[in-house]
């Protein structure tokens, strides 16, 4: 018989086996490739090793001088490193500190350490994140934040990078031109109220140039995601057409109607005889670009929706129906804020088919348990997950719900309205913030139980700097008994604001129309726990989380007082103190102007960390003014005179960073305090001369007395702050100063 072994074509496979095992060799598994980027070298200290099982588990173990880190997948993995490095070698990677020099050898780990978990899913984004965060990011800050993802055990995120080239593909082929596009398709910092059918063309139009880079960005991050195994959840459709549709297409569409302002897509009828055709060409251009996906993200009538008209149930059909055609595995997302999802839109859907959001678990939750949107019913026989909304606008601020987020977990796990539960979601509108509230939410699916903060807290102490120091400690436990600790029945949105970012009034209080601010901390803790950080501070000069930190706490801190001396301000002014108001109004300015400096110090808290990355995406001057424009407008104004003003929106995604402390609040607050001066020494001087052929001339004697009565100062501050959304004067995200040096200055002068 023929020897099979010594026949050339046995050994030309023989030979591209060998060759196929060695490309797979040189191309590093996810976690090796992550590894290397957090510090070169960093996989030759670990072993990796994914073993099949239908558990999900991650287990760190010794194996001679490396830590063994097996898993189940490779997220689970990465979950089990972060874990290790973060309680066994005192290394916490988050977005202030994603690389991180590590020992030459690492702490042994004395017994294996095994962590399972019944929830497979874990979510990541809000589509608001994508413009508040995200809206001018690169592939580099993209890849920083998968390995983030990774590292948090994320496994199902939100993907609608560039999803507006594929509206552009399919509506040029509907019959628009680029003109009628360019005015539906919003600008790259508004693009997520769009995508939510809340507004169009805002912000726009987009350069050529934009959709290119775009669609090459989210190739790149689909493809590092599958390498991960994630499932990323693409944007689906559920009807939106331009205002304009049927003069254009001539197809039936509910109106839109407004939402602040703005002026909302069209709603296309699910009976229309043209839906199946639209919504078959939308998924076939979304395929041609992203391919096909398990989920699909669809909020169709999103905050305040127009649905009158519009058949509920046949509209959840439809929706589901071209899905399915699609993909026929694949599951609906859909957000639960608000009204939505409506029991009538996805009641009569099939289980297993629709995956909701309780977008705001930690406070509002809908699933069933106690809570000012309670669902008695719960989502009956649908899936959710338990979602973590935390911050609005990406306002900053230290802020958590400490007790109500593990209370509200907890109940998860013996109420049976629960029982569809399957996972966890990350849902802010905006990232980069407070790491603490998402290290413990990324823990808990991998945690029996935990009912007491206290003790992880101290344990995070350790895992953020890598020491264990009883002042930072009563600092951290300070804080989570009281700004971290935001009690049931306090509904406010995110952050507790700070005065410095509002429009100025005579009582002042929010910043934003919607956040629902309410008292609930003694900002004397936050003072207190400010000099703590600062009375170590000389210690761990170096260590990057705790200069973060140490900033951002003495910043909070100066915040609060900064709201004190506005009150003395006005009680001076109430109180007609001429000279007192001059000293306390202008103190309250140099409290501003410290903040200013502080923040200085940080790349994270300077305003050109976002202008920078605005114009470094544009291609020419125009591009990058525009993109400049948008990301000013964004944090300020947000929208028109009307949007900003009568809609409200205005300052909604205020921003406590330097640079737009100094030239943007401190300019709306100079001018206030000055027209209040104005006004009381306008009081101290008699006009009695006057009266016969002066300004008050022709007046009533009832209009006269009606001048001496308390009148309200009016400005007009968008006539201040439009303009500066139009300048380009140069921000730069380079720090300046010392920040243990201002932060100890800012404490002696104002924290004392």
């Amino acid at each position: 018989m023929r020897d099979i072994k010594n026949t050339p074509l046995f050994m030309r496979h023989v030979l591209l086996l060998m060759m196929s095992l060695f490309a797979i060799c040189l191309h590093a598994n996810p976690v090796t490739d992550m590894l290397e980027r957090i510090d070169k070298g960093a996989s030759r200290k670990f072993k990796i090793e994914l073993q099949k099982s239908n558990q999900n588990f991650f287990e760190i173990s010794q194996s001679g001088d490396r830590i063994a880190v097996k898993g189940n997948t490779w997220v689970n993995i990465a979950t089990g490193i972060h874990w290790y490095l973060k309680y066994h070698a005192g290394i916490h990677l988050t977005w202030n500190n994603m690389q991180a020099p590590l020992p030459n050898r690492l702490p042994r780990v004395d017994k294996p350490e095994r962590h399972e978990t019944t929830l497979p899913l874990r979510y990541d984004f809000n589509y608001c994140t994508f413009s508040y965060s995200m809206a001018f990011w690169d592939w580099e800050r993209w890849q920083t934040e998968i390995d983030w993802m990774a590292l948090h055990g994320v496994n199902l995120p939100l993907a609608i990078v560039g999803v507006e080239c594929v509206w552009r593909n399919m509506l040029l082929k509907l019959g628009y031109t680029k003109d009628e596009i360019n005015r539906f398709i919003a600008g790259p910092a508004f693009l997520a109220w769009w995508e939510m059918n809340n507004l169009e063309g805002w912000g726009g139009p987009l350069p050529d140039s934009w959709y290119i880079q775009q669609e090459r960005l989210q190739k790149q991050i689909l493809k590092r995601m599958k390498e991960w195994g994630m499932q990323p959840v693409l944007p689906g459709y559920s009807g939106m057409l331009p205002s304009n549709a049927k003069e254009k297409l001539g197809v039936n569409v509910a109106d839109g109607g407004k939402w602040n302002g703005y002026t909302r897509p069209a709603f296309l009828q699910p009976t229309d005889s043209r839906f199946h055709e639209i919504a078959t060409l939308y998924y076939q251009e979304l395929t041609a670009l992203y391919g096909k996906a398990n989920y699909y993200s669809m909020d169709p009538f999103h905050e305040g929706g127009n649905t009158r008209g519009i058949d509920l149930s046949a509209s959840g059909d439809a929706i589901m129906r071209e899905m399915k055609l699609v993909n026929p595995h694949a599951v609906w997302v859909i957000q639960s804020w608000q009204e939505n999802p409506r029991e009538e839109l996805i009641g009569h859907l099939s289980e297993g088919d629709l995956l909701i959001l309780d977008l705001f678990s930690e406070c509002r939750p809908k699933w069933g348990i106690a809570s000012i949107f309670q669902n008695d019913k719960g989502y009956g026989h649908h899936q959710w997950l338990f979602c973590m909304l935390q911050n609005f606008g990406g306002n900053v601020g230290l802020h958590g719900r400490m007790d109500q987020l593990l209370n509200h977990f907890n109940q998860t796990k013996t109420n049976p309205k629960a029982a569809h539960l399957k996972g966890i979601g990350f849902t802010m509108e905006g990232s980069e913030n407070n790491p603490i509230m998402f290290e413990l939410m990324s823990e808990l699916p991998w945690i029996d139980r935990l009912d007491s903060k206290e003790e992880w807290v101290r344990n995070y102490c350790f895992a953020r700097y890598g020491v264990r120091d009883e002042s930072i400690e009563k600092a951290w436990l300070l804080l989570a008994q009281s700004i971290y600790n935001c009690p049931m029945g306090n509904n406010q949105q995110g952050t507790h604001e700070s005065i410095f970012c509002g429009r100025p009034s005579t009582n002042n209080y929010q910043v934003s129309s919607w956040s629902k601010m309410s008292n609930y901390y003694d900002p004397e803790d936050i003072r207190k726990a400010a000099l703590l950080m600062s009375s170590v501070a000389e210690k761990y000069r170096g260590n990057n989380n705790f200069e973060y930190d140490l900033v951002d706490i003495v910043r909070q801190a100066m915040a609060d007082q900064g709201r004190v001396q506005y009150l003395l301000a006005m009680a001076d002014y109430k109180a007609f103190r001429k000279q007192a108001f001059k000293v306390s109004s202008q103190r309250f300015l140099d409290m501003l102007l410290a903040q200013d400096r502080l923040l200085g110090t940080r790349s994270e808290f300077r305003l050109g960390h976002w202008i920078e990355a605005a114009r470094k995406l544009g291609n020419n001057e125009e591009e990058k003014n525009l993109y400049e424009w948008n990301a000013r407008v964004q944090i300020t104004t947000w929208g028109n005179r009307i949007c900003a003003d009568q809609g409200g929106l205005r300052d909604y995604a205020h921003k406590e960073w330097q640079g737009l402390l100094k030239d943007f609040y401190y300019m709306r607050w100079s001018a206030y305090f000055k027209a209040l001066n104005d006004q009381m020494e306008a009081k101290s001087k008699p006009d009695i001369e006057k009266l016969g052929n002066g300004k008050y001339k022709g007046l009533t004697t009832k209009q006269l007395f009606q001048l001496a009565l308390e009148q309200d100062v009016t400005l007009d501050f968008y006539a201040m702050e439009e303009p500066w959304t139009l300048q380009h004067n140069v921000y730069t995200s380079q720090p300046e100063g010392d920040c243990v040096e201002v932060a100890r200055w800012v404490c002696n002068e104002y924290l004392q």
